[in-house]
């Protein structure tokens, strides 16, 4: 299996661009509802969040969007789902609330980082409110990650 283990839980999926293009504020953990193959799928570490976004629908639910979970081959075609269909996400009401307000009064985004297997074996989505950043932006962080790497190879060579 490709899933990497941290802390009681299995990555399965990471979003490693979303730190570079957004602000990430707030996060929250998600529960997904999803359907058999697609279990079987994730536990063998096979998906992809890097192009997916969360939004809410008309219908009210909340859903993760263009996420990539592959079908399981051992299934027969009968039983296998849809690679990028819609997946409703489980929250509570209350963190619902403030993510709908943050979204429609301040305009941010929701972006997944992490796809996981907690320690009780469920599915989670780690979302996080962000903030899109502009060029400049991107450049002042990539200009602090430089300067703390030279720092920390002049701390080691005199150090």
């Amino acid at each position: 299996m490709s899933a990497k283990k941290h802390d009681g839980r299995r990555l399965v999926a990471e979003n490693r661009k979303a730190r570079h293009e957004y602000f990430v504020t707030d996060d929250y953990e998600a529960g997904l509802e999803l359907k058999g193959t697609e279990v079987k799928s994730l536990r063998r570490g096979q998906a992809n969040i890097a192009e997916s976004y969360a939004s809410f629908e008309d219908d009210g639910s909340f859903c993760l969007i263009n996420a990539y979970i592959p079908e399981y081959q051992d299934a027969g075609a009968f039983f296998q789902h849809e690679p990028r269909r819609k997946r409703r996400l489980l929250l509570h009401k209350s963190e619902l609330a403030k993510l709908f307000q943050a979204v429609t009064r301040k305009g941010m985004t929701i972006v997944p980082l992490e796809l996981y297997f907690n320690a009780r074996g469920r599915a989670k989505l780690k979302i996080a409110l962000a903030e899109g950043k502009k060029l400049h932006d991107k450049r002042e962080t990539a200009a602090k990650r430089d300067w703390n790497r030279q720092k920390q190879r002049i701390m080691r060579d005199k150090g």
